[in-house]
């Protein structure tokens, strides 16, 4: 019982940690956009100019990698056989790109944030991955199993809330940086992080709490009923 209980919380963990970094890739991808696209329109952006033939690609694939991230989520979620291997294919895609986009800034603009924040999610959730690879570990957590409804929901409802609040807490730790004259590039995208992380913490909340009575539900399915008394 506690070898099946940890495996399906170093699961969850891992799905978690999934679903993060694929909100961080993509939120990465869209905020490229002033350095690809829109160079020209900010002061501080002039020494990326003539490097948009290196940060556009760079914008459009880190935002692909970042739909097949929430798409190996998903798939995490219900299960697979090729789910792991699919989800280390990606995330190495995402730390190669996240890894190009930080030396190239610290190379050219002398600095890369928040895109390390970026580098930092896929690194640490590849390294998730691979450590669950190991023996022992993967005896123990089996990513092509498909659970039952109340893991599933607890696993995706947790990583529903992790992107939910990373979504809300972007003009805190990305505003910094994104500062020009007197506004902020990050208010651009405010009301979309508003209601897209409160829509996915309400998801999250409601399917835990959906994990949680249907936890209960087989809880009271399994007791035994008394034994009645013989007359």
């Amino acid at each position: 019982m506690q070898k099946n209980t940890l495996g399906k919380i170093l699961k969850i963990v891992a799905i978690v940690f999934m679903g993060l970094t694929a909100a961080m890739n993509l939120l990465g991808g869209v905020g490229t956009v002033c350095a690809a696209f829109l160079t020209e329109n900010f002061e501080s952006m002039a020494p990326l100019l003539p490097y948009q033939w290196l940060y556009q690609p760079l914008m459009i694939l880190t935002i692909l990698t970042a739909i097949a991230g929430g798409w190996v989520t998903i798939r995490l979620i219900g299960g697979g056989e090729r789910a792991r291997r699919n989800a280390l294919i990606v995330l190495i895609i995402g730390s190669v790109l996240a890894t190009i986009h930080v030396v190239a800034s610290l190379a050219i603009r002398g600095a890369a944030v928040p895109a390390n924040m970026k580098l930092y999610a896929n690194i640490i959730t590849l390294a998730i991955f691979l450590a669950l690879g190991l023996p022992g570990l993967r005896e123990r957590v089996d990513f092509s199993q498909r659970d039952r409804g109340s893991t599933r929901r607890t696993a995706g409802g947790l990583a529903a809330i992790v992107v939910g609040m990373a979504l809300l807490s972007t003009p805190m730790w990305a505003g910094p940086s994104h500062a020009h004259a007197a506004g902020n590039w990050v208010d651009l995208l405010r009301p979309h992080l508003l209601i897209g992380g409160a829509a996915l913490g309400l998801a999250g909340i409601v399917a835990l709490a959906s994990a949680a009575l249907a936890g209960r539900e087989t809880v009271s399915t399994a007791a035994p009923e008394p034994a009645r008394s013989a007359r």
